[in-house]
């Protein structure tokens, strides 16, 4: 009976593996021959996107998604980390009670949902203080920032919390505050699965595409500043594969095969330092 299981244990794991590949397969399939056909240097630093001319530059896809994730850390990443130290160290049992659910619950809402307030309160918000369209990197990160913050905030308090107490208690007998147990001690111990979460929260902000497709603008151009309209690689496949054919559609898998690799690269750097916690 026990062989039985660890034999369809087994299988389970070769098909989750197996159906990775086939879609690796598919999309490199798709996308690589109108990266050859343009030219690799022409497709990924390539500034005009124009289907109909055949011009197939994903630059200023590739810059839109830097931007926005950029900010969004920039922005979600101290919030976050703040949450995960006062829950984890500081906050009375009665506020982590309400206070962990409620920010857990941010990852339960539909990102269309955040996409709309953003349409409706953000983007006019910086278009009438700020200047420029509103739909832009600026407010895309905004709300990107709040989408991160529960990955951020669970990982970094589960980070914290696996701290062993017998640091704090003898940084306390030698005389240290809390504070300063905390930022000298607790958080450095903590700081891989802190940097763990905030991979983690990076794959979620370069991945995420409905709430970005309503809030970036989408302008097919290069960004020179936080207020500019961006389009991000996302957002790119999401917009014109409904109606692309021929070279255009396979121009759109090849700006997956680009997002492919970026993911990858983070999950290979999350797993690193997940490892190193371990």
């Amino acid at each position: 009976m026990d062989r039985l299981i660890s034999k369809l244990l087994f299988l389970a794991a070769c098909s989750s593996t197996a159906v990775l590949a086939l879609i690796a397969l598919f999309i490199f399939k798709e996308g690589v021959p109108i990266m050859a056909k343009s030219g690799l240097g022409n497709f990924l630093f390539g500034s005009n996107w124009a289907p109909l001319q055949g011009q197939f530059g994903i630059f200023p896809f590739i810059l839109g998604s830097l931007w926005i994730t950029f900010g969004s850390l920039v922005l979600g990443v101290p919030l976050g980390v703040s949450c995960a130290v006062y829950l984890a160290e500081f906050a009375p049992k009665k506020w982590v009670n309400v206070l962990k659910p409620a920010i857990e619950l941010l990852a339960g809402i539909p990102s269309v949902v955040y996409g709309f307030m953003g349409v409706m309160w953000l983007a006019p918000l910086i278009r009438n203080n700020l200047g420029g369209p509103g739909l832009s990197i600026l407010a895309a990160s905004c709300v990107l920032a709040i989408m991160i913050l529960p990955t951020i905030v669970g990982v970094s308090i589960d980070a914290i919390q696996a701290v062993p107490r017998n640091y704090k208690e003898g940084s306390l007998a030698l005389g240290a505050t809390e504070w300063q147990t905390m930022w000298r001690v607790i958080l450095p111990a903590a700081r891989s699965g802190i940097l763990a979460g905030v991979i983690l929260g990076m794959g979620r902000a370069v991945g995420e595409t409905m709430a970005v497709i309503m809030i970036s603008g989408n302008a097919t151009a290069i960004p020179h500043s936080m207020l500019d309209s961006v389009r991000t690689l996302t957002a790119n496949i999401a917009i014109e594969m409904g109606y692309a054919v021929g070279d255009h559609r396979q121009a759109l898998f090849g700006t997956g095969v680009v997002l492919f690799f970026f993911i990858m690269i983070l999950n290979i750097v999350a797993l690193r330092f997940a490892r190193a916690k371990s």
